[in-house]
């Protein structure tokens, strides 16, 4: 472990709301390190953190307490180092697939061939070739959604982060994002990814996080946690999760 390098650091983060006239504390004192060409995943309960913890890394919302690193410096907003995929894919319906993913690139000034290959590079990538002039509206839940990959792909990001990529997908068309993630752990992509896919977590990722009311209640390879998790709230949240 000690000769990985770490490319996120997060140190101490907090994050609370008012609900109800009352606090919330939705992330509390998490620390942690993610190692580049990492594979992390965090599972929990609805309402554990998880996706409050991506976005605080995304730059979408500033931790109360705490900061967080990118290869030693401190992120003081949303980062176009870090991508996003998020549960709701929000492309433009009014742009083809070519120039959602393409749109990232154009931002940035980059100039028109060259965003085009880079655009066409990740499209072949989630095998999406031969769609570049379709629209969203003609595409599958399952083609928006490598779409939405593709475009985050093309700002060619250091981390990737995905908030449950799959949760909006019929059961069908879950299976062909799942296999563009796995392809994009093959080649090394540092990746944070909020999933229910249980199975998935316990086969592809490199490390598990269970979160629970805020905190990291267990971070262990997955083979230790879904097998032996040492944690109560780990086993009970696992057996009901992983029956069948």
């Amino acid at each position: 472990m000690d000769e990985k390098k770490i490319s996120l650091k997060l140190k101490h983060i907090s994050q609370s709301y008012i609900v109800d006239n009352k606090v919330f504390d939705a992330v509390v004192d998490v620390s942690l390190d993610v190692y580049k060409s990492e594979f992390l995943v965090v599972l929990g309960p609805g309402r554990c953190g998880k996706t409050v913890l991506l976005n605080m890394i995304a730059g979408l919302e500033k931790p109360v307490d705490g900061e967080i690193l990118l290869d030693g410096e401190a992120l003081k907003g949303s980062d176009e180092r870090i991508g996003m995929v998020f549960q709701k894919r929000a492309l433009m319906p009014w742009k083809t697939v070519m120039e959602n993913v393409e749109f990232g690139p154009k931002l940035k000034g980059i100039p028109k061939k060259e965003r085009r290959e880079t655009a066409q590079k990740y499209i072949d990538l989630v095998g999406l070739q031969g769609f570049e002039k379709s629209y969203p509206n003609e595409l599958s839940g399952g083609m928006k959604q490598r779409v939405a990959i593709a475009r985050a792909l093309a700002m060619e990001p250091e981390v990737l982060l995905f908030d449950e990529p799959t949760s909006a997908l019929d059961p069908e068309m879950v299976g062909e994002v799942l296999s563009v993630m796995k392809q994009l752990a093959n080649e090394g992509l540092t990746m944070v990814i909020v999933t229910h896919e249980m199975a998935f977590a316990r086969d592809v990722s490199t490390r598990t996080i269970f979160m629970d009311k805020g905190y990291i209640v267990e971070d262990a390879p997955p083979q230790e946690l879904f097998n032996n998790p040492k944690e109560a709230r780990t086993r009970e949240f696992l057996s009901r999760f992983m029956q069948g």
